[in-house]
This record gives C-alpha cells, sequence and structure tokens, in this order.
C-alpha cells in the first residue's frame, strides 16, 4: 500500500493538495451529509469520507452554497485508490479568531496490525475570517493507494477530532475491503 497524505510530517505520508474550502452544512449535525462517518458533541461536527473519485477536490470547492456529493467506497482493488478525508464544522474560536483542532489518524490492515498510528496532528489549526458553523476541509486525509501485496479484508480508518478550546473529543470510523 502506498500513502499520501496531507500530513507533511509523517514519515510515510506525503502532501496530497488541500484548501480550507467552506459549505453550509445541514443544521442537523452531521458536518457533511452522505459521509463515511459523522458525528456532532456540543455544536461542534465531524465527518470522515472515503471516495475513490479522484475528482474529489474539484467537487470540494464549490460555492458555498452549494453541497458537494463525494461517491463512498467501500472497496478497493490493487491499482486503485483510496481518497480518505476528514471535515470539521463550528470549531469554538479563541479570542483572536483562531480554531484549534487536533487530530488522531489510525488505519489498520485486516490482520490487525497498523499501518498508520499518527497523534496531534493539525487538523484544523488557523484564523477563521467566515463563519464558524460552515464545514471546513481538515489537513488530516491519506490517499490510499492499493498493491497487490496488500493484505485482502477489511481495512479500519480511525480519525479521533480534538477540539482543545471546546474540550470535546469525536471519535469516527469507517472501513473498505481490499479485493
Amino acid at each position: 500500500m502506498k500513502f499520501l497524505s496531507m500530513l507533511a510530517a509523517a514519515a510515510l505520508l506525503l502532501p496530497l493538495p488541500a484548501a480550507a474550502q467552506m459549505v453550509q452544512g445541514d443544521g442537523q449535525g452531521t458536518a457533511l451529509p452522505g459521509a463515511s462517518a459523522s458525528q456532532s458533541t456540543e455544536g461542534f461536527a465531524a465527518s470522515l469520507v472515503i471516495t475513490a473519485d479522484p475528482e474529489w477536490q474539484q467537487k470540494w470547492e464549490t460555492p458555498p452554497d452549494g453541497i458537494p456529493r463525494f461517491e463512498l467506497a467501500t472497496e478497493v482493488k490493487p491499482g486503485g485508490s483510496l481518497y480518505i478525508l476528514s471535515f470539521v464544522s463550528n470549531p469554538m474560536l479563541d479570542p483572536a479568531g483562531s480554531t484549534q483542532v487536533r487530530c488522531d489518524l489510525r488505519i489498520t490492515r485486516p490482520d490487525g496490525s497498523l499501518s498508520g498510528d499518527e497523534h496531534d496532528l493539525p487538523c484544523l489549526v488557523t484564523p477563521l475570517e467566515s463563519d464558524p458553523k460552515l464545514v471546513y476541509l481538515s489537513s488530516v486525509g491519506v490517499k490510499f493507494t492499493a498493491e497487490a501485496e496488500d493484505p485482502k479484508g477489511t481495512w479500519t480508518v480511525a480519525i479521533t477530532v480534538r477540539d482543545t478550546l471546546r474540550n470535546v473529543t469525536i471519535p469516527l470510523q469507517s472501513s473498505f475491503e481490499m479485493r
């Protein structure tokens, strides 16, 4: 398996283009409608999306009044790629108007061994000049490229999202099948 990530600091992971684009959420505590996994707690929301769509970024970079629709992926074959994306909505702002959202990312192979395990990554640590209730693409995401020698079976992706200013943690989990 090859990983390309938005996490420049991770040893096995390389940068993927990212943008802090925004889109209206659904107002019901779901950060992004149709996500692989979504949760909200105390007004803070996070979503995990697994898609095979290589044009996910173009779909994301829509005007704020449009909601991008990602085709969710549940399997990948050797040579195929998946994009594992995370989104947040309504982070608390400090007095200067900045967010402090941090994430942990864990990818587990079918045999239970870890393929990736990163902690305390900056997920959305930035000044916000727009409404925090919009949905923001976080900087934690991975491009997974399946290789023939990768183990077949269920791979699990877990992202724990923490709004450190609000002291709220949201665990997200999804999976995909390597065929």
